[in-house]
């Protein structure tokens, strides 16, 4: 009896073994690529003409026509905080197009955030309206004084009410590659409250590239989240959010 008994798990414990090993060359014949988009936009316009918008995005050698989100957020040089976003229309064949115009001479940004295979990239390319404006600030740096070629992307909240449980996301991005193992925490506070604190949310990365953190608000009202980014060397950035909250 004991023979058969120790047969039978012997058998059972191959038959394990076998799977696990089976499984582990499946995952191993899985191949990860990057998410390549390739952003062309109208890149000199007078003003009042249409800027047409394209991303063509791939996955290795497929086109991805099933992107999870596409959406162009457009600002003028020196004005992130007034930027706009416009949802593009997916072609279906791998391009997501959308176009806009302006109605003043500048030098405006025009950035694709693309979410698809549950991965993120978001590049950046300029266009020149008119004479193109005047801005001091105008050179090495760009997007909101940040590095050139750093860019970070703050997912925007809607709907935010007190006591829930959200999570604080940002993907950020050096040339257009996402960067990883960096010290991201959040700032949060309300100007509205005197003496008001300012509470900190240290983010996890939870894919390459992009940062999360868990956070709660108690009370109702209008709160600004600075996103502070550095990493093991001179990397210091950040960015400042508005979110509003209810009851």
């Amino acid at each position: 009896m004991k023979k058969k008994t120790l047969g039978i798990l012997t058998v059972l414990l191959l038959l394990i073994l076998s799977a696990c090993s089976s499984k582990e060359e499946n995952n191993a014949d899985v191949e990860v690529y990057p998410l390549e988009v390739d952003l062309t936009v109208t890149e000199k316009v007078e003003v009042g003409d249409t800027v047409q918008m394209e991303a063509i995005v791939t996955y290795g050698d497929e086109k991805v026509a099933d992107a999870d989100e596409v959406v162009y957020e457009i600002w003028e040089e020196g004005k992130k905080d007034e930027s706009y976003k416009i949802e593009a229309t997916n072609e279906k064949d791998g391009s997501y197009t959308a176009e806009t115009s302006f109605d003043h001479d500048g030098l405006f940004h025009v950035q694709v955030h693309v979410t698809a295979k549950q991965l993120h990239t978001m590049p950046v390319k300029e266009v020149t309206v008119g004479n193109g404006g005047h801005y001091e600030n105008s050179g090495e740096e760009h997007d909101h004084g940040h590095a050139e070629g750093f860019s970070m992307h703050f997912n925007v909240l809607d709907g935010v009410t007190t006591g829930e449980e959200i999570d604080l996301t940002t993907h950020i991005q050096m040339e257009e590659k996402p960067m990883e193992n960096l010290n991201v925490r959040y700032e949060i506070w309300n100007d509205a409250e005197e003496n008001g604190k300012h509470e900190w949310a240290d983010a996890s990365e939870s894919s390459a590239g992009e940062y999360k953190a868990s956070y709660q608000f108690d009370q109702a009202g209008t709160y600004k989240v600075q996103i502070h980014v550095k990493d093991d060397e001179d990397l210091h950035e950040h960015e400042t959010v508005t979110i509003e909250v209810t009851e």
